[in-house]
């Protein structure tokens, strides 16, 4: 095999391989001799074939075949021996190839850039903290209570009003037909919930228990029953009692059902439970400023290929929610060609920092336990309080899900690496300015841009 390196730019390499004629048909040779051990030709015994006649037979059908290998294994020498490391697969071309002449293709390949790695204790960066607001905790404390409120029947004759529980059985129709799913009994309306179609609950206001009420109204267009959506609907309603909630009571009793002590624990426990909330986000608004201090710190040549790729992820994502009228309010009425040369910036500033963080990664040595997947699977469970067993339960019975969180779970141990060498400044902030990322948005975007003219 011989090899030619031509003369290239950056990151871009370009290779034109020779294979020699005599080793390829040393290796067809091979390939044909492993074929004729078990073909059956008549009046010959397995194997035992003229060579002649197998190569007529079966030469074309192992020719791509042993070409591929080849030209795979002549590929994989050039990367060796050169020291490449491929941001992507090579991309090969067949130049000459004729029959018992030497073989000739080009592979041009472009490869990870060479990332100095500075000192990360010369960071300097902010650690954002907010207090929990004692009507945080109140809050939280009220809501409580009130998701655990009981109802008692209304004693006194009177019309049903906005907070009541109205208990009723009702029938719905269409066009004089009644319709799957639209009969109900003893059901527990609370009226002014919007929990039913809209303007239902509002018909029901103002009528006592014991009235039947002809409630007219229209399905939404866009009602998850296609058969139902934007039909005109009849539902008569029998009102068969009022119900009002009782008042709910902040206390030990209450404490003691949400499995805490006394009010004073619980109060503790919720007050923790804000705080890690905080932590949370508080961490997200650090790691912005961490990737935004390293952007401006680094320089060094990106692929342009996995730009391109990241750039096509993002588009497609925007296609989709903008065929399904997804997109984020900010860009529904901004100009499309805008918004893709902004994405196109942040595809670049998103490879940039991906190989940075996987250069310190490699570099630190960094590896994932089985507790690191243990704890990026119970952070995703606290995203759905109240069924965190069902989270679990999910992780369990799927691997590749499992799979599709290590590569979050890597970048924030690197992250957790870098930021463990910052120096890192305590700064008090407000709980409105610890949820305001407007500002950091706005950064990352201009950020984005200045990295891009910058390479």
């Amino acid at each position: 095999m011989k090899v030619k390196e031509n003369k290239t730019k950056g990151l871009n390499k370009k290779y034109t391989v020779t294979i020699e004629a005599a080793d390829f048909a040393a290796a067809m040779d091979k390939k044909l001799a492993e074929v004729a051990k078990n073909v059956k030709m008549p009046g010959f015994r397995a194997g035992k074939a003229p060579k002649a006649m197998i190569e007529q037979k079966y030469r074309h059908s192992v020719l791509g075949e042993v070409l591929d290998d080849m030209i795979r294994n002549a590929t994989n020498k050039v990367i060796d021996d050169n020291k490449l490391r491929p941001a992507v697969t090579p991309d090969v071309k067949i130049e000459k190839f004729e029959d018992g002449k030497d073989i000739e293709f080009t592979m041009e390949v472009e490869i990870m850039p060479e990332i100095k790695l500075g000192d990360f204790s010369k960071l300097s960066l902010k650690k954002y903290v907010a207090k929990v607001p004692a009507e945080e905790v109140e809050k939280a404390l009220k809501y409580m209570a009130e998701s655990r409120r009981e109802t008692e029947k209304v004693a006194e004759d009177r019309a049903a009003k906005k907070g009541d529980v109205a208990v009723i059985d009702f029938v719905g129709s269409i066009e004089g037909k009644e319709f799957e799913g639209g009969k109900g009994k003893g059901y527990p309306l609370e009226l002014g919930s919007n929990s039913f179609i809209p303007g239902y609950e509002d018909q029901l206001i103002g009528h006592k228990a014991g009235e039947t009420v002809d409630v007219k109204t229209t399905f939404p267009e866009n009602y998850h029953a296609k058969n139902l959506a934007g039909k005109e609907a009849l539902f008569v309603t029998e009102i068969k009692e009022l119900r009002s909630y009782k008042k709910s009571e902040i206390n030990d009793e209450l404490a003691k059902a949400m499995g805490a002590k006394d009010l004073a624990d619980l109060k503790s426990k919720v007050e923790a439970r804000i705080s890690e909330d905080y932590n949370s986000t508080a961490r997200v608004k650090i790691k912005r400023d961490l990737l935004d201090a390293l952007d401006k710190e680094y320089s060094f040549e990106i692929p342009q290929k996995l730009v391109d790729a990241e750039y096509a992820a993002i588009e497609k994502q925007f296609k989709n929610a903008k065929a399904k009228n997804m997109l984020d309010e900010s860009e529904k009425n901004r100009d499309e060609k805008d918004i893709l040369a902004e994405y196109k910036d942040i595809a670049f500033r998103r490879v940039k920092l991906g190989l940075l963080l996987s250069e310190v990664g490699a570099d630190a040595k960094i590896t994932l336990s089985a507790e690191d997947i243990n704890k990026a699977i119970m952070n995703e469970a606290r995203k759905y309080p109240g069924q965190e067993k069902m989270v679990f339960d999910y992780y369990l019975r799927n691997k590749e899900a499992v799979e599709a969180l290590k590569a979050p779970a890597y970048e924030e141990k690197i992250v957790d690496y870098i930021l463990s060498k910052a120096k890192m400044t305590d700064t008090e902030i407000s709980v409105a300015e610890l949820y305001d990322f407007s500002e950091i948005e706005k950064k990352a975007k201009k950020s984005a841009k200045t990295t891009k003219k910058s390479a």
